[in-house]
């Protein structure tokens, strides 16, 4: 039997690699945290509509066996009309260029430009150029997504010429109903 308190305390070595001088090695915000917090090194402005690649200034050496998972951070989520694209984004164990986090700004297009947008924690932030209504300013510095290391088996694929039986069958998107 595993030991309780020995499997809470695993750790797996991650090695990080500044590659930007304002970068920022990850580090978890509290104990217990699943996951660790990936910050902007740059200034980005998302218009509605826009996807944008935000870059952490950071590459990772994730052991085999293990990848990143690249997820939201549920204040951004909450509060604004950013995601993450395609969360959780995977960076392999073999990637080791730098990571970068996928930012939609979901927000609807509108006619109308200002020359303001909305910072991620609220706060309204003025800008040279006009930029259309439901822009967000991510700022150098800014704790954009977590990072989560999971641990990925591999499959072993096997061709059969049928699949067992199950109640379910081949039932998809919305075959189980929306009522409880």
């Amino acid at each position: 039997m595993i030991d309780a308190e020995a499997e809470k305390m695993k750790q797996i070595p991650v090695k990080v690699k500044k590659l930007h001088p304002d970068a920022v090695i990850p580090q978890y915000a509290k104990p217990g945290d699943a996951g660790f917090d990936l910050v902007a090194i740059e200034d980005v402005i998302i218009a509605p509509g826009e996807t944008v690649k935000v870059p952490t200034g950071l590459a990772f050496a994730i052991p085999e066996g293990y990848e990143l998972q690249v997820r939201p951070r549920s204040g951004i989520s909450a509060k604004t009309k950013l995601r993450v694209s395609n969360a959780p984004g995977t960076i392999d164990s073999s990637y080791r260029g730098e990571v970068c986090v996928l930012i939609d700004n979901v927000a609807p297009i509108p006619y109308r430009h200002l020359t303001c947008v909305r910072r991620i924690d609220g706060a309204v932030h003025s800008v040279d150029i006009k930029r259309p209504e439901g822009s967000y300013i991510i700022r150098k510095g800014d704790r954009i997504a977590q990072g989560v290391i999971c641990e990925v088996p591999v499959a072993q694929f096997e061709e059969v010429d049928g699949l067992d039986e199950t109640e379910r069958g081949i039932g998809g998107f919305g075959s189980s109903g929306v009522r409880a």
